[in-house]
């Protein structure tokens, strides 16, 4: 039971950052897929503008809601740093949804609705994949663990009876 109870403390708060992170991806994902193929079929945009515009604000969204939710107790390295960080990431992510968008519609010609969606889904799974290690590497760092000297410092010298 002990042995249960020491796998199940290391890997708790992974397990609850990655829920929390797939929650926030899950809405995201409502507003990245519900809004290209709007802005795609409904709109009439090109299949990579209608992708990026859509991504541009599904990631406004998951920012803030992996900031202030899902990655709240690591450090906050200041909102500029972070937004730009996180922008320059989700464009890497970006950028392996359009390479699938684009090989599927102008690569092997398929322009139909189910092969822009399955592309899309293929390019955002990687994306995805991508962006869950590249926030924690990079974004959302871990808190620094405090020093002994230091916090043997702020309690004033050790003293003996």
């Amino acid at each position: 039971m002990q042995l249960l109870r020491g796998v199940y403390e290391r890997f708790a708060s992974i397990l609850h950052e990655l829920i929390k992170f797939g929650l926030v991806g899950g809405l995201a994902f409502v507003i990245d897929f519900g809004g290209t193929n709007l802005l795609r079929f409904g709109v009439e945009l090109g299949p990579l503008t209608s992708k990026t515009v859509a991504t541009v604000v599904a990631a406004t969204f998951a920012y803030f809601g992996n900031r202030y939710w899902t990655f709240r107790h690591r450090e906050q390295s200041g909102l500029a740093r972070e937004y730009v960080m996180f922008f320059l990431l989700n464009g890497v992510g970006l950028a392996i949804s359009l390479v699938v968008i684009w090989f599927v519609t102008y690569v092997m010609g398929l322009h139909d609705a189910v092969s822009y969606n399955v592309s899309q889904l293929i390019g955002l799974a990687l994306g995805t994949l991508f962006r869950f290690w590249s926030y924690k590497k990079w974004v959302f760092l871990e808190v620094p663990d405090t020093p002994a000297v230091v916090v043997e410092n702020q309690a004033g010298p050790l003293t003996t009876r």
